[in-house]
């Protein structure tokens, strides 16, 4: 196996994902060398000035012949066009990856263009709402799961190669087939989008002119519709690509619903009472993790005394803290809150130090 503090890493693409990966591997990497391209100049600019790229160039050319590595971090049908650039690039032994959420399409072009020998799929599952380069961190992908899915010609030197590194930048590798891959994330993300988006359109199309179910929504129902305020034009190309898989998955969960109405129709309480306890008890058991397909929610709980000036106290001394606020608002409906004002944070340990300077001012914090 080769050292991979020796290995010569190139970028097409250095937004939020591939910017974490070049510079996490320039990190734990800090004799490596990295090569990024960028259709707009400004990320290729921050990366050479950041010390993470050793080279930065307009376009991709013959500079890459000398990659080991290649990440493709562009959305999905410029890294097919890539792909067929680098084809006529690469050195015999060089490994081409990706970081898309779908896979079935790449390993098709890649199959095409009869470079399976040189291609190993790579999905980081980690992401935050920010896109560009500048929110990229060297700490995105640490405890995130990363999918491998190798083709079958590929040699196993190299995918072991691949997984060692994807462990060292502190990711948790699944080797799994492209096919299955493309599956599960139907169910556990990309159904879940769509579910979210359908769910707040029933509502907005279903409301009384006088918006009562837009007024009364509860924290409940904001949560579970919170990936619902994703990129339109993401989710699009995603859908269209994996939309086999989601169809699929949404046609069970269609029935699903189908059998719940009409236990609700007959009244069968025991029904429900089953479904909920069975999924109730299922989710606690899933394994929680600082990054995410779905990026969770860091947000607290605060009693405040309904008096002028009680929120922009409470925003000085976080802001006094350097503690950055996400957002923050009144609960006006707490069926399912405790605390009547809601801050959310950006990652999870704002979230715990903003807990630790309230509670030090003798806010009484609820933290879900």
């Amino acid at each position: 196996m080769r050292n991979p503090d020796k290995l010569t890493y190139g970028f097409v693409g250095i937004g939020l994902i591939g910017g974490s990966v070049a510079k996490t591997l320039r990190r734990v990497y800090p004799g490596c060398k990295i090569i990024v391209y960028n259709r707009g100049a400004k990320p290729r600019v921050m990366a050479m000035n950041d010390g993470t790229a050793n080279i930065a160039v307009e376009q991709v050319d013959k500079t890459f012949h000398e990659c080991d590595y290649i990440f493709l971090c562009t959305p999905v049908e410029h890294n097919i066009k890539y792909l067929k650039i680098l084809k006529e690039i690469i050195k015999e032994d060089c490994i081409i990856t990706d970081v898309g959420s779908v896979k079935n399409n790449i390993h098709e072009a890649v199959s095409a263009l009869n470079m399976e020998s040189n291609f190993i799929g790579g999905h980081p599952m980690a992401g935050s709402e920010k896109t560009s380069y500048e929110y990229s961190n060297d700490r995105l992908l640490e405890n995130a799961y990363y999918a491998i899915t190798p083709t079958d010609t590929v040699a196993d030197k190299y995918v072991e190669e691949y997984t060692k590194i994807v462990s060292d930048i502190g990711a948790i590798p699944i080797r799994i087939s492209y096919q299955e891959h493309d599956r599960v994330v139907a169910a556990i993300s990309h159904l879940p989008h769509l579910i979210a988006s359908s769910l707040v359109n029933l509502v907005k199309h279903n409301d009384s002119k006088a918006e009562y179910m837009k007024t009364i929504a509860a924290g409940g129902f904001k949560d579970i519709t919170r990936i619902a305020s994703s990129s339109p034009e993401m989710w699009e190309q995603i859908c269209m690509t994996n939309n086999v898989n989601i169809s699929e998955i949404l046609g069970l969960y269609i029935e699903d619903l189908k059998k719940l109405q009409k236990e609700l129709d007959i009244k069968n309480g025991q029904a429900i009472n089953n479904m909920i306890a069975e999924s109730r008890d299922y989710r606690d058991n899933l394994e929680e993790h600082n990054n995410s397909i779905i990026q969770k929610s860091y947000s607290i709980f605060c009693d405040i005394i309904d008096e002028s000036g009680a929120i922009a106290t409470i925003a000085t001394i976080l802001a006094t803290n350097s503690v950055s606020i996400k957002n923050i608002g009144i609960i006006h409906n707490r069926e399912h809150e405790e605390g009547v004002l809601k801050i959310s944070f950006y990652d999870e340990a704002s979230a715990n130090k903003a807990v630790e300077q309230l509670e030090r001012h003798r806010y009484k914090i609820f933290k879900h």
